[in-house]
């Protein structure tokens, strides 16, 4: 594809040790060769290719700066076009003194993503791996990291791709059904058909589940402590930050709002939600400090419910762990925290709660949290494994997917009421519609600038 010859500095904006400036499109050789001048003084052209030159950017016969210059010819480099890389000294100055010679010379300013939207277009990467590009670089933790290098690399494409064949296969022989209609001849075997949307629908429905976890990978994922006044919630937020974060008292109420931080375990970055003990009570301040804690359980990916093992009321923790069990989603994991073990031994018998396992810690000791901490660990690892590591973070995949789920919801109902190949057609194409628009295969200009727009310029 022939496109503007673009520029940009692609290393963090300020100033630095090195910096580069890059170049892609037809022209990018002729333009580097006007201001740059290697050392050995030869001519340089993609017969250097794969190799770095050193020598001067030069303006008017004045060296600008000594620079590094790396060739790249279409179609092997990112773009998959002609590309140069000059590395500079990382000075304010010659960055921007170095783009304002290339504009002179016939570049443009590159737009937010346009390198990875030239590699998109020229068929380098697919629209799902130009995304892992922008998750790798926002990556802020080990997890976050494999997950963005899976989908950079196309894992989660890969799957995509396979599911989309399927649908493909019998698209077409319904197609032709359609061509024959005259004749009355079924070429698509609907049993068939069935049977594929049953396995298709349990692969989209992991990839689904997998989302809430890869967006709290992605961003850090919520942990809610709760429980009542005093339980330990703010001794054990401190305990697992090894600092005095939250203020810890023998006054009740003591948390009027939420306290989040952030924390990094075994790779997965968390945040961890101090919240206002659940109580009845008139004081206003405080009513609105409960309300942000139930908000807070509504949006956590666990909710770790604290008891006080040396003064509880069994019937009341109960009735608010069956409150907390009907406002949270099917996969929140509710973990029960016995806390204060240190101060009683005895047991917590919870009749109506028998479902869900007690853990018995001291906040103030620290005793029993690496349990806690080891039981999320599994937890994470458990939901990761049901999709042989393919996790969904990027909501733009999520909503195509949902909308899949939807349409093959309609060809089962198709299929059970012998539905007509026309009908059944346009949802298998509708199918094939939202699978295309994660990978790119289907896609348009208002798509690709919604995608692009958030990326840095320069990459």
């Amino acid at each position: 594809m022939n496109y503007e010859t673009i520029c940009s500095i692609s290393t963090a904006p300020g100033q630095g040790a090195i910096a580069i400036v890059r170049i892609s499109g037809q022209q990018a050789l002729k333009i580097c060769q006007k201001i740059f001048q290697p050392h050995n003084k030869k001519k340089f052209s993609f017969q250097n290719t794969q190799k770095v030159l050193l020598g001067n950017i030069v303006e008017k016969n004045k060296i600008i700066d000594e620079v590094i210059v790396t060739i790249f010819q279409e179609p092997k480099s990112y773009t998959g076009e002609n590309m140069i890389e000059i590395s500079c000294h990382g000075s304010t100055y010659i960055q921007s003194k170095i783009i304002h010679i290339l504009i002179k010379h016939g570049c443009r300013i590159a737009k937010k993503g346009e390198f990875t939207l030239r590699a998109f277009l020229n068929g380098k990467i697919d629209l799902s791996q130009a995304e892992g590009v922008a998750n790798l670089i926002s990556s802020e933790n080990e997890k976050a990291h494999d997950l963005a290098m899976k989908q950079m690399r196309g894992g989660f494409s890969n799957e995509i791709k396979l599911l989309r064949e399927k649908f493909i296969k019998f698209a077409s022989l319904i197609e032709l059904e359609l061509d024959f209609s005259q004749e009355d001849v079924e070429f698509a075997d609907r049993k068939a058909l069935l049977q594929l949307i049953q396995k298709i629908e349990i692969k989209i429905s992991a990839l689904i589940k997998s989302f809430q976890l890869g967006n709290a990978i992605k961003n850090g994922i919520p942990i809610a402590l709760v429980g009542h006044p005093n339980s330990g919630k703010s001794t054990l937020l401190n305990k697992i930050l090894n600092e005095d974060r939250a203020i810890v008292s023998n006054i009740k109420g003591t948390t009027r709002d939420t306290i989040e931080e952030n924390v990094t375990l075994n790779g997965y970055k968390f945040r961890f939600i101090d919240t206002a003990g659940i109580r009845e009570t008139k004081n206003q301040v405080e009513k609105i400090g409960i309300s942000k804690t139930y908000q807070k359980i509504t949006e956590s990916a666990f909710v770790l419910y604290l008891i006080d093992k040396s003064d509880f009321n069994p019937k009341e923790i109960e009735k608010e762990i069956q409150k907390i069990e009907k406002i949270i989603n099917e996969h929140t994991c509710l973990m029960i925290i016995a806390n204060k073990s240190d101060l009683s031994k005895k047991s917590i018998d919870l009749n109506n709660i028998k479902h869900i396992n007690t853990i018995n810690i001291s906040a103030k000791n620290g005793d029993g949290i690496d349990d806690v901490i080891k039981l999320i660990l599994n937890r994470i690892e458990e939901i990761e494994g049901l999709n042989n590591n393919i996790v969904v973070i990027n909501h733009r995949h999520f909503e195509s997917l949902v909308n899949t789920m939807q349409n093959i919801q309609e060809i089962k109902k198709g299929l059970s009421t012998n539905l007509s190949g026309e009908f059944l057609s346009i949802d298998i194409k509708n199918c094939l519609q939202h699978l295309g628009e994660i990978t790119g295969e289907i896609t348009n200009d208002n798509l690709l600038d919604s995608i692009f727009k958030d990326f840095c310029i320069g990459k």
